[in-house]
């Protein structure tokens, strides 16, 4: 029997030890964990989690904003007929809300894990802030540069983010989704003067908030 989240989950903050994390062999299955989309100002923040199969190396992973969309789409591919397990989860601009950015994306991390059909005996996340897992955690800042589990997690976490983002597109094409996915651009918030938020907007966030109190809500 699986025992409480709470007393498994173990954080191991590491900076100037990271060569040394990297090189240990953990006993048992290892997952990369990574977000996408904290900081648009719409849309849901997505994650992934990934094991990576070491009889099946996958060449050219790395951090997802150091590639382009074109090889980011060849290489979420590989990833997803290669590594022994994956899966992708996310967190609603309503989730984000209700608490805050940073609990939605651990959120969504968590639910990406809880998604692997492998379980993992140690989940490497991405960055200096760990959910609450079942298995050991050890956060690893700029992770998605460094471990290849991470930044094939970066990989599927940025590419369902966008492909979600085109799907608002159709539904809101008036906010030019599409183009900026969220992010506060200046012609988004060029966008968001002009039409104001819709449901999708994220209203914790402090260029929305003021829009949505301007025109009453």
């Amino acid at each position: 029997m699986r025992e409480p989240l709470a007393s498994r989950a173990r954080p191991c903050h590491v900076r100037g030890a990271q060569l040394a994390l990297l090189l240990a062999a953990p006993e048992g299955p290892v997952c990369g964990v990574d977000e996408a989309g904290r900081g648009p100002l719409a849309g849901p923040v997505y994650a992934a989690a990934v094991i990576l199969d070491p009889r099946a190396p996958i060449d050219g992973l790395r951090d997802s904003k150091a590639l382009s969309a074109a090889r980011r789409e060849a290489l979420s591919g590989e990833i997803r007929g290669r590594a022994l397990a994956w899966a992708i989860a996310s967190a609603s601009a309503a989730e984000i809300d209700a608490s805050n950015i940073l609990q939605a994306t651990l959120l969504a991390m968590q639910r990406a894990v809880a998604g692997l059909a492998v379980e993992p005996a140690v989940a490497r996340v991405d960055g200096n802030r760990p959910p609450r897992l079942r298995c050991l955690v050890q956060t690893l800042v700029r992770g998605d540069a460094l471990d290849p589990a991470i930044s094939a997690a970066s990989i599927l976490a940025k590419c369902a983010r966008d492909e979600a983002m085109l799907a608002l597109h159709e539904r809101f094409p008036q906010y030019r989704f599409d183009r900026h996915k969220g992010y506060p651009t200046a012609e988004h918030l060029a966008l968001l003067r002009e039409h104001g938020p819709c449901g999708e907007h994220r209203r914790s966030f402090a260029p929305v908030r003021a829009l949505a109190a301007g025109r009453g809500g």
